[in-house]
């Protein structure tokens, strides 16, 4: 029973999980909302550097693997520096969210977002996206 729980698990995240191949780190990086994107590099890292990690957060999984999470609605970048400082990626990241699946409903000031998948329920807010939600209301 336990085999088949993590096994599901497993498949899970890797269908939401996306891996960015080196020849695609020059380009822009589209991350979704609480999701996660694997990172490969064609060479060992050794800085990396979020622009604002209140919109996307990067973690090391090894010399040569980052993961990138999606944490607040917005555009960011990615740098990715080698030992010798040369730049093995530098991207725009764009957090997005998965407009698919969610439904979310106006009551006058106050937004609800719902995960359609396949019953409506309340979806988590993390700090960082009631915080985009604060920003872009008050720009309005």
């Amino acid at each position: 029973m336990a085999v088949q729980r993590s096994s599901i698990l497993i498949a899970v995240l890797l269908a939401a999980t996306s891996v960015i191949t080196p020849a695609m780190a020059g380009a822009d990086i589209e991350v979704t909302m609480n999701q996660a994107k694997i990172v490969k590099l064609s060479r060992p890292a050794d800085t990396i550097v979020v622009g604002n990690p209140a919109i996307a957060d990067a973690s090391v999984q090894d010399a040569s693997t980052i993961v990138l999470t999606g944490k607040g609605f917005g555009v960011t970048n990615l740098v990715v520096l080698d030992q010798e400082g040369s730049p093995i990626v530098d991207a725009q990241v764009t957090v997005v969210r998965q407009a698919a699946s969610t439904v979310r409903i106006y009551r006058r000031a106050e937004v609800q977002t719902m995960s359609c998948t396949p019953y409506c329920e309340s979806s988590y807010k993390s700090e960082a996206e009631k915080s985009s939600e604060a920003e872009m209301s008050a720009s309005k």
